[in-house]
């Protein structure tokens, strides 16, 4: 029986052992995909995010399927907002800024129904939320001494946006020493440009930053395990 998958992937296949393998789920928040939340009061169209919900669900249940590890972070503060940097409240100049009252509860403030993951990746009681004040997973959080301590190695990375959390998570990862594959129908921006752009620096000479396929072709590889 084989141990390893062997994923399609760019710039060049992607194997990973499943015991050593996490599941990310960065950022599926209530206030960054739906109405009312912290995306939209940036001025962004929500609904470009929401393409990636059902390749990310599918993705997640193969993954829970085959025991494989799975973490999800949430961008956010904690209610007092000592973790928000003044400079980032400010920016922007919105009407409604982080940790003001918003449709869903305070924006981007922890234990709010909009700091929350969507229902439709809600995480199992037995799986790891990272709750990170800032755009990176690993800045002010215990995410790498948790993979640390269970053995991973090897990081399947989804979520939002793809510029901003995403990136900065797989460059920290990166330079930690994990190995990340970055499913692009599973990753979403406000800005199919920068999206694009995103995939492209991830994966350019020759995979830089980490490698770059879709929730199809890993889904093929869990089954060609068996």
């Amino acid at each position: 029986m084989k141990t390893h998958l062997t994923v399609e992937a760019e710039p060049y296949e992607f194997t990973l052992d499943p015991a050593s393998t996490a599941l990310l789920v960065i950022d599926m928040q209530r206030d960054f995909i739906l109405p009312g939340g912290f995306g939209e009061f940036l001025g962004n169209k929500v609904e470009l995010l929401h393409p990636a919900i059902e390749p990310t669900r599918r993705v997640l249940a193969a993954c829970r399927q085959r025991r494989l590890t799975v973490l999800y972070t949430r961008e956010g503060h904690r209610p007092d907002l000592s973790d928000c940097p003044p400079s980032k409240r400010e920016r922007g100049r919105l009407k409604i800024k982080i940790g003001d009252e918003g449709p869903m509860g305070r924006v981007l403030v922890r234990g709010e129904y909009g700091h929350d993951i969507i229902d439709e990746l809600s995480p199992l009681p037995t799986e790891t939320v990272i709750d990170k004040p800032g755009k990176g997973a690993f800045f002010a959080t215990d995410l790498d001494l948790i993979l640390r301590n269970i053995g991973i190695s090897s990081l399947i990375v989804t979520g939002v946006t793809s510029e901003v959390c995403v990136q900065t998570t797989t460059r920290e990862a990166n330079d930690r020493g994990y190995r990340c594959l970055v499913l692009e129908d599973c990753v979403a921006s406000y800005f199919p440009d920068f999206q694009r752009a995103t995939l492209d620096m991830i994966k350019a000479q020759g995979g830089i930053v980490g490698w770059v396929s879709t929730s199809a072709r890993l889904l093929d590889a869990f089954e060609n395990l068996g």
